[in-house]
């Protein structure tokens, strides 16, 4: 398989991915447990160590997100993130990421 072939393939996963959306208002309702480290915008963290997340690229953040889950994402937040991201179905994820989306442009 070429590197053009995997590429490829990728942009196609990603563009399947992106065409079935959450619901934001689903989202909304789950966000509550980010609030305290991210804001209730997403963009006014409470500690400097925190990202931003509103406005996030909801693909990012669904990967993300999958990723702490599984634990194939394991360093800087993922001792806080884990536990969070662990209970989440595939549908809350889309759902929160979603959201996410919709509260602001990243800066």
């Amino acid at each position: 398989m070429t590197a053009a072939s995997i590429a490829g393939a990728i942009s196609f996963v990603n563009l399947a991915h992106a065409a079935a959306p959450g619901d934001p208002a689903q989202g909304h309702a789950k966000f509550a447990a980010c609030v305290a480290c991210h804001g209730a915008d997403g963009r006014t963290p409470t500690s400097p160590g925190f990202p931003r997340i509103g406005g996030q690229n909801p693909a990012y953040v669904a990967a993300a997100l999958r990723a702490y889950r599984s634990g194939e994402r394991n360093g800087g937040m993922a001792a806080m993130m884990q536990p969070m991201a662990k209970p989440l179905s595939d549908q809350d994820i889309d759902n929160l990421a979603s959201y996410i989306a919709t509260l602001g442009p990243q800066k």
